[in-house]
């Protein structure tokens, strides 16, 4: 564990140098103990792949006091029900019409549409970040096989709930905006929703799971097809 000024009023936590399920897992044990340990001092906490940002009130406290309060976290395991999060369900509408790079990536990974399909939804993806834009879940990792390089050149338009794959990361896009990943589907769920409570479905480090669904499912459950650009 590595600690480091981030500003005024911030320090920021290295637990390691790769993104893994259980440095995720201790980033976060490491909030929650943080979240109890310093309450009204805390301003914010910002857990991401293998850091945490601690935002702390400088009117109330000092770096001293809560890196004190860091190096006094229990052993972080990397394990445990404390860092597993929440299973969370999510529906995706796989197919050409949905997915204009779906066709592309499973030549490119030799397989049919249906076993690309196949593989995206039966693995458990854990978020480790929200980021780009809000609601935005990186979620990790994808299998090999359909791992998938960023577009050369980035979309201007992709569609709100679309699914894609980077590399061996996948998310959904939270709202129309550029974007350069594959998309292989649509989700009708809200990813981010400013007037409910919460407003993101998922958190850093909850787990997530997508589960096909068909045309007719999709369109019940408010699901639109975007336009790509």
């Amino acid at each position: 564990m590595r600690i480091e000024v981030a500003g005024e009023s911030a320090l920021i936590v290295y637990f390691g140098s790769l993104a893994t399920p259980e440095v995720s897992a201790q980033v976060q044990q490491a909030a929650q103990a943080l979240r109890l340990s310093l309450g009204r001092l805390l301003v914010d906490l910002v857990p991401s792949y293998a850091s945490l940002l601690v935002i702390y009130d400088p009117l109330q406290t000092d770096h001293f006091a809560v890196k004190a309060a860091i190096h006094a976290l229990p052993v972080l395991s990397g394990s445990g029900a404390e860092g597993e999060g929440r299973l969370v369900s999510l529906p995706v509408y796989y197919a050409e019409e949905s997915g204009p790079d779906l066709a592309s990536l499973a030549r490119r990974a030799d397989l049919s549409i249906e076993e690309v399909v196949q593989l995206h939804q039966q693995a458990e993806y854990r978020v480790y970040a929200i980021g780009f834009a809000p609601g935005f879940a990186y979620l990790g990792e994808v299998d090999p096989r359909i791992a998938a390089p960023r577009l050369a050149t980035p979309r201007q338009r992709v569609p709100r709930g679309a699914v894609a794959i980077a590399d061996r990361q996948t998310a959904v896009y939270p709202a129309v905006s550029p974007g350069g990943w594959n998309l292989i589907g649509l989700c009708p769920q809200r990813m981010f929703d400013p007037s409910a409570e919460p407003s993101m479905p998922v958190a850093v480090g909850d787990r997530v799971r997508f589960e096909a669904i068909d045309r007719e499912q999709f369109f019940a459950l408010g699901g639109q097809l975007g336009e790509v650009a």
